[in-house]
Parts: structure tokens; sequence; C-alpha cells
């Protein structure tokens, strides 16, 4: 009856002896298997297995044999894989009975292949995590903001995979240490995820994903779980991927061992995918608007300058006119040099406008940081006091950076400030420059692939708030006291730094302090020769200049400056005007003319349409707005004299043009 019972069952059977040999099989186990009637006898058990796990089922073999009993099919809540005579391998269950026989002790395996039903779990579980990806992919879209999506995520992925912990963690600013965005089931375990030179803040750094099947086999060093050593736990972590580095990870944690498997894992993975595009997307938004807001800001404080400037032009010139008449009376040279001094103020406060805007003219040429940082340190030891400590490094080999050397030292100086300012209480302020190259696939939209010198001011003070670094670089914006700032410090190196053909980027985090980079652009093997000394200053003798402005009270204190020096002025308000009197008026010997003259041409315009039409004729610009370096390849080598200027400044340079006749 056995026998009979043993081949009717629909299961492969094999019986085994205390050994792990087969002792007799149905012919279901041999279909199953693909031997031949008879040919499983005498085989070790493990022969019907992946090579791989075989000697791993050996130990639960004899495990198993030490204490038997009936274990029915299903009951180890993990799929084992059978493998065919030709190596093919396939889903299985068992189940497990002991045997009494007069042969000694036996074990009766029973066998299902479950290929069939296993594809059908299978797919209904990718249907469920396909929908949850789509669903998740939907909110990205529809929600203004990822806070919301991210806030989402833990419960979401937690239900569906069935495990108890999920968490969204960001790497702060300079690896400083993880932000939990959002988590379920973490409670404070934070601190293990910044655990030095383990391998979850290795895969969290560098970016790697990191899968730990039995979280109980740990080696020394890797994070201790909680509980971990005494019940087992696996691990899962999905880097969050940003353009050049890792931004955080998506992080699953469960109880079980061995629970991620290959379509949790690829869950995962899509989900942290598609949070990162998210992340990356929002950011490349934020910082096309704020780069636009800084642009469209430029555009208006770079009219406004040009306005001011003018203004500042009509007091400075008055001023010195009467300063010229009254020199005998002390009372009143006093109060119109006081006054001077305020348009001065005036003067550097659109120059910084100015710089913001992009428009500011600079000399650039080769400059040593070593060189140059020495002797900032010189000067800034003795202005920011005992309380602040000044740590100042730059590489031993480092190339020249091409710059204008006057501006650098003035935007590190400010930045040094700005630092000292951010500690009232005393702290430390370093200065450091390095080398950079940055390659295509590093470079962002505000900094192109190439060769810099890198410049950072870092201190230990308060930090700014997300808020305050939004705005940190837009002109006027101060949280410092009235009185106390104009807010134009970071405005002007930020304009310094862009055109200079570098980038300004700020790290700062409440109560940790700040971090200011500047990127400048290396010199070329050839740099710029230093412009021309000034000539004598010395006064006309009758030349005629041709004055072309079109307000009428700046024109009136350029020709009267002029006159006062001893020359024959013809005075217009327009480009077309002046090309007329350049025809009718062949004694004119040079063109003075404001680069912003309305409607019609421009100065640049005009002064290449009058070298035309008189090549031998000296050309000099001026303007409060436009202080553009020259293009001598567009024949645009124009020396340009910035608005306002005192009358010994435009003195030097109409004789300058008239002596070199150009």
């Amino acid at each position: 009856m056995f026998p009979q019972l043993f081949e009717t069952v629909p299961d492969a059977l094999i019986v085994v002896d205390d050994g792990g040999r087969i002792v007799v099989a149905n012919r279901h186990a041999e279909r199953l298997f693909g031997y031949a009637a008879q040919a499983l006898t005498g085989l070790d058990l493990e022969a019907l297995m992946p090579e791989g796990t075989r000697e791993r089922h050996r130990g639960h073999r004899a495990a198993y044999m030490s204490h038997p009993r009936v274990r029915p099919m299903g009951g180890t809540g993990m799929t084992l894989i059978g493998q065919r005579l030709d190596g093919q391998q396939f889903p299985v269950e068992i189940a497990l009975s002991p045997l009494h026989s007069d042969e000694g002790k036996r074990y009766l395996a029973s066998i299902r292949d479950i290929s069939e039903s296993q594809r059908v779990r299978q797919a209904a579980v990718r249907a469920r995590y396909d929908a949850l990806v789509a669903r998740i992919g939907q909110l990205a879209l529809e929600s203004a903001d990822e806070a919301a999506v991210i806030e989402e995520l833990p419960a979401l992925l937690a239900d569906a995979l069935g495990v108890g912990a999920i968490a969204v963690a960001f790497l702060r600013p300079e690896r400083e240490g993880v932000e939990l965005r959002a988590s379920i089931g973490f409670g404070d375990r934070v601190e293990q995820l910044e655990k030095p030179n383990s391998a979850l803040w290795r895969a969290l750094v560098e970016g790697q994903p990191l899968i730990v099947d039995d979280l109980s086999r740990q080696r020394p060093g890797e994070p201790a779980w909680p509980s971990a050593a005494d019940t087992g736990g696996s691990l899962a972590v999905m880097p969050l991927l940003g353009r050049d580095r890792a931004m955080g990870a998506l992080i699953a944690l469960s109880p079980e061992p061995r629970r991620f498997d290959h379509d949790a894992l690829h869950l995962l993975r899509s989900v942290a995918n598609l949070l990162a595009a998210l992340v990356q997307r929002r950011r490349t938004e934020d910082q096309l608007a704020h780069s636009q807001r800084l642009d469209a800001i430029g555009q208006l404080t770079g009219g406004i300058a040009h306005d001011f400037n003018n203004l500042l032009t009509i007091m400075s010139g008055s001023l010195q006119l009467l300063e010229s008449e009254l020199d005998e009376r002390p009372e009143a040279t006093e109060l119109i040099a006081s006054a001077l001094r305020s348009v001065a103020r005036g003067s550097e406060l659109t120059a910084k406008l100015l710089a913001f805007a992009r428009r500011q003219r600079l000399s650039p040429r080769a400059v040593d940081p070593k060189i140059l940082l020495h002797d900032l340190e010189l000067m800034l030891r003795g202005t920011l006091g005992e309380a602040i400590r000044l740590q100042i490094e730059c590489a031993e080999r480092i190339p020249a950076a091409f710059v204008d050397a006057t501006q650098l030292d003035t935007a590190l100086v400010n930045l040094a400030l700005n630092a000292r300012d951010a500690m009232p209480r005393g702290g430390e302020i370093a200065i450091q420059a390095s080398e950079r190259w940055i390659a295509a696939d590093q470079a962002w939209r505000e900094l192109g692939a190439g060769h810099y010198v890198l410049f950072t001011v870092s201190d230990t003070g308060r930090g700014m708030t997300p808020d305050t670094l939004a705005r940190a670089v837009e002109p006027f914006f101060s949280t410092k006291a009235t009185g106390h700032g104009t807010g134009l410090g970071l405005s002007m190196v930020y304009g310094f730094a862009k055109q200079s053909g570098g980038h300004l980027h700020i790290d700062s985090r409440l109560g940790y302090g700040t971090r200011v980079s500047l990127y400048l652009p290396v010199a070329p093997s050839i740099a710029l020769e230093l412009p021309p000394a000034l000539v004598r200053l010395t006064a006309g003798d009758g030349e005629t200049v041709l004055v072309v402005e079109d307000d009428q009270e700046v024109r009136k204190i350029v020709a009267a400056f002029l006159q006062s020096l001893g020359y024959r002025v013809l005075a217009v308000g327009s480009a077309t005007e002046a090309l007329q009197q350049l025809q009718d008026d062949p004694a004119i010997s040079l063109l003075f003319s404001d680069v912003m003259l309305g409607s019609g041409m421009n100065g640049k315009e005009l002064a290449r349409a009058a070298r035309e039409q008189r090549p031998g004729l000296g050309v000099l610009l001026t303007s409060g707005y436009e202080i553009a370096a020259p293009d001598p390849g567009a024949g645009e080598d124009f020396e340009m004299l910035r608005k306002p200027y005192r009358r010994e400044q435009l003195a030097v340079a109409v004789r300058r043009h008239l002596v070199t006749g150009d």
C-alpha cells in the first residue's frame, strides 16, 4: 500500500537517511529534477540545490535532524531554490516529516514546484509597487512643495513593503551631518547614520547603494541598530544622487533578515531616483528664479546708478567751480570740502551698485594669491580686533588668478568684515586659496567648466537662516542694525565675481557659521599689460573739444570745466548734432561724449562714426552706468572716465588724448 501511495501522491517525494543521502524517490521527484529512474538513489540531498547554498543547507539539515518535527509546506516563510540535473534552478516549497523504520532514522521531504504560483504573486507585487511609484510621481507633479511629497513617502513605503522603519535623509552642507527630512519608525537613530567611517556613512557620502541581509552578522565598527544583534534584521540604503554628488539617501530597515528581495529593492531604487529628480528640479528652478531676480535687480540698480551719477556730477562740478571761485574764503572752502566728501561717498555707493550690476570697468591682470593673502593678512590683523582669530592658508603651488587686483582685495576685505560682524563675541575667520578644476560633468548653471582659483572665507559665527541666505547678495539687504551697513558688501562681491568670469557661492546654516566660496578664473600664460601711466596735468591751449551730453545740467558743468582749463568748447545734446559739428568745424581736436545719449546712437556708436569721418580724432567717453572694458577687436579702444569725476581727472584724460591723438 505504501509504495502505491508513494507514487500516486502529486508531489515529489524523497526519503533520506540520517547522513543526508537519498534512500528512495518517486517518479515525480525524478521528473522534477530531471533524473532517470533510480538515478536519485544514493545521491546527497544537497546535489538537488544550487552549489552556493549547499554548505548552509547542511547546517540547517543537521539542526533539523537533531530535533526532528513535522514541518508543513510553506512554514519557513521564505522561498527555497532547487536545481535540476541540467543546472536550471526553480523555486520550491518543502514539507518535512520524520519516519520510523527498521533501517534506522529516515526523513521524508515533500517537494512542490511553485514557479507558476510565484510568478503570479510576483506579478501582483510588482503591479502594486508600480502603482505606488506612479502615485508618488503624480504627487510630485501636482505638489508645489517638495517637502509635502517627502513627508508622505515613509508611510507609503512602509505600508507597501511591510517594514517598520523608512527614512529620507539628506546630507548637510560640507558633509557636516545628516538631516532626517521625514521618517517613520526611526526615532532617534540619526546618530547611527552619522557614525564616521561606517559602511552606512560611506554609502551616504559616496552615493553607493548598501544592502545588508542580516544585521546580526555585521562586522565590528558597523552601525549597531537596537536589538539587531539579538533578532537580526535587514537594511537597504538607496542614494539620492544630484548632478555632481550625493544629496542623501532613502533608507529602509526591517526586523526580519533578508527582507528586501529584488522587487523591493527595485521599488526603493525607483522611488529614490524619482525623489532625487524632484529635489534636483526644485533646486534648479529656485536657482533659475534667483538668478533671474538678481539680473532684474542688476538692471534696475545699473539704471539708478546712471541717474544718480549724473546728479553727483552736477553737484560735484558745481562745488568744484565754487571752490575755485572762493579759494580765499576759508569758511566757504571748508563747507565745500565737506560737501565734496559726501559726493565721494555717494560715488562709492554707486560704484558698489555698478559692481553688482556687472557694469563696472575692471582691469584684469595676473594676481599671485600668495602675495595678495600675505598683504591682506598684515592689514586684517590690525583691523579685525583681538577677539577674532585669523587663519590664512594658501596652497603651496597655486596659479595666478586673472582678476582686477584692487577689486579682489576689496572683495576679500568685505567678506572678512562681514565674518567679523557675524561674531560679536569673537571667533575664528579662515581665508584659504586653492586650485580647482571644474570638469564638464561637474559644471552647473552659474559656473562653467574650467580652471579656477578658489578663495574661501569661513567663520564660526551665527550663520544665516534659509530665508536670509536666499537674499544675501541682493543690494541693500542687510540684517545689521540701521546705520551699521549698506547691504552692498556681498552684492558687490557677487557682481565682481560674475563680471570676472567666476562665481560666488555661500554655504550657511543657523548656528554653524558661514562659508563663502569665490571662484575666479586662472590667468592665461601671457598676462595683460598694465595701463600706461597718466601724463602730467597741464592746461589747454585753446584746442577745440566737442562735448556730447544729453543731460543739460551735466553738459553745462562739463563745458565750464573745460573752459576753465583753457579749451574752446562746443557742447551738443545728441549724436546727430555732434556728427554735424564735426563736419562743419575742422578745428575740433577731441570728442568727449557720454555713453548713454537717449534715443539714436549711443556714445560708442558715435565714436566709431566720428573716427570714420575723422580718422585722427581724439575720443574720450564717460558714463555713470556702462563702464565695461574696451574691446579693441571691435574697434572700441576708447578710454572711459567714470562719473562723477574731479576736474583734475578730466584735465589729465583730455590732455592725454590730445597729445596722443586717440
